[in-house]
């Protein structure tokens, strides 16, 4: 019975007290615990510094930049303008009749006297032959009149009444003459037949067109310049010129003439361009005009698209650091798809060409066209690439 009653008395003691082992697996298991979660607390930091690296790198805009740099550039004023023959002619037949034969063709060349068409001329031919006969008989009737007078036979009246009929006679042979020269149509230029609009035995009107010759030889293209470039085209500047039939080729001419005076209604004046045709460029052919009337060997220049166009005063943005700041300019010659700058802008700097809409003053950018500069090479990783 005493066995008993201890064995109850020691068993509640013995439920409340813990064993060492595990006494140390619960302090393991919060350790454990504890450093899950500085781990937990260290990653979720690094994470947000990232994302919040990444939001900032978002935030900057991407452009594209170009340098400052020098290059030759001139001033220049540009037109469009036809191409025009420097002679023309419009071949009229000065007499009429039936066209016997036509010796030309259109497109060929032709010079100045050479016989074009000739048309039946019988008819003039006969009228010559009979004022011919008149003014013979009356220059034979003159010199017998010219001995009577000589000897008082004759009254001077009666002479002088004669020599007016001589003269009268020797006109009108030579115009017999003269309308039978018109049978044979002559070309009055020389050039290329443009076009022709007789046939043989066609009968042709006095005055009528039959034949257009143009001298393709040399061409002029007229522009009409405003009058603030007066005092700067001058004859002899050199011209460059472009045509839409020919895309890429590149025409030189000079210029050949300027007009002394300014149109009052349009406030314009001529500038006349002569090109040698030289079988290539052809009468109504649309040619697009350069005119260089100075040149700058070194200027500084940027881009053309790195302007600003939103307000009057010229500017661009130049990037310094990672932001870039708004520079005014002064601007010289510009020359295509270069703008000279005289002040605002230094060699070397980079200047914004496209993205520029998004920017304000103070705006960070990312440069989306630059190439970082090639990493220098240690001495171990040169090593290692050795071996």
């Amino acid at each position: 019975m005493r066995q008993l009653t201890n064995n109850r008395n020691s068993g509640p003691a013995a439920r409340g007290m813990a064993p060492p082992a595990k006494v140390a697996l619960a302090v393991l298991a919060l350790a454990c615990a504890l450093g899950l979660s500085a781990c937990k607390g260290g990653a979720g930091s690094a994470e947000a510094q990232a994302k919040e690296a990444k939001d900032k790198a978002s935030d900057a805009v991407p452009v594209e930049v170009a340098q400052a740099s020098r290059r030759a550039i001139a001033a220049s004023y540009t037109g469009t303008a036809p191409l025009e023959a420097r002679a023309e002619s419009q071949v009229v037949a000065k007499t009429s009749g039936v066209a016997f034969e036509v010796m030309v063709e259109e497109g060929q060349q032709v010079k100045a006297g050479q016989v074009l068409v000739r048309l039946d001329s019988a008819r003039a031919e006969q009228q010559a032959a009979q004022t011919g006969a008149t003014m013979r008989k009356l220059e034979a009737n003159y010199a017998r009149a010219k001995q009577m007078a000589a000897q008082r036979l004759l009254s001077a009246n009666d002479a002088d009444q004669l020599r007016y009929d001589l003269e009268s006679a020797r006109a009108a042979n030579r115009l017999a003459t003269l309308e039978v020269s018109y049978a044979k149509v002559e070309a009055p230029i020389s050039g290329v037949v443009a076009s022709r609009s007789i046939k043989p035995g066609n009968f042709v009107q006095i005055n009528s067109p039959i034949i257009r010759i143009v001298d393709t030889s040399r061409l002029e293209a007229v522009l009409n310049v405003p009058e603030r470039e007066l005092a700067t085209l001058k004859a002899g500047l050199p011209v460059q010129m472009q045509v839409d039939a020919m895309p890429g080729k590149v025409f030189t001419g000079t210029v050949d003439r300027v007009a002394p005076v300014v149109d009052s209604g349009s406030g314009t004046f001529r500038v006349i361009c002569a090109f040698d045709g030289g079988g290539v460029l052809q009468p109504g052919m649309f040619g697009r005009l350069r005119i260089d009337y100075d040149n700058r060997a070194d200027a500084l220049v940027v881009p053309r698209a790195a302007l600003l166009e939103d307000e009057g005063d010229p500017a661009v943005f130049v990037v310094r650091g990672k932001k870039v700041s708004r520079v005014p300019v002064k601007l010289g010659y510009l020359d295509g798809a270069w703008a000279e700058v005289r002040s605002g802008v230094k060699l070397g700097e980079q200047v914004v060409v496209a993205g520029k809409t998004a920017l304000r003053e103070g705006t960070e950018v990312l440069m989306i066209n630059t190439k970082p500069a090639p990493a220098v090479a240690s001495a171990a990783g040169a090593a290692t690439d050795k071996q």
